[in-house]
């Protein structure tokens, strides 16, 4: 959140099954996003996850005049759900809208590489990779 009230960092993106025990970050956001420095937006969507109709949520912050990165980082993460998978595209792009830098996405991109490698040759858990 410090970097998101320094201006670094546009938007926070979290996502959970609404019956799962996850801690949001709601509390932590709340006094900023009553003084108008972050703004908030939650959507509730059903996914089909392994042939159940699970609830999601979906929690967005975003900085004052970067609301429109949520409406694009919802759609980008709807569209993977559709086809299934993450695409290099899809995840270039959260990257992107959530404000890292090119070095960071490509770290990211790498590790998901080495994951999903791991996961097709039953090498579990993968190598570690390297930045």
């Amino acid at each position: 959140m410090e970097l998101m009230l320094s201006g670094t960092k546009p938007l926070a993106y979290f996502s959970e099954l609404t019956r799962a025990d996850f801690e949001w970050p709601d509390d932590e956001f709340e006094p900023h996003v009553e003084s108008g420095r972050i703004l908030k937006r939650e959507i509730l969507h059903i996914e089909t996850i392994l042939g159940v109709d699970e609830e999601i949520r979906s929690l967005y912050f975003a900085l004052p005049g970067e609301e429109w990165r949520i409406d694009k980082a919802h759609a980008n993460r709807m569209r993977g759900n559709e086809i299934g998978m993450e695409t290099e595209f899809d995840s270039r792009e959260m990257g992107i809208l959530l404000g890292y830098t090119d070095h960071e996405i490509d770290v990211y991109i790498e590790w998901r590489a080495a994951i999903k490698k791991a996961m097709r040759d039953g090498d579990w858990p993968p190598p570690h990779t390297q930045a």
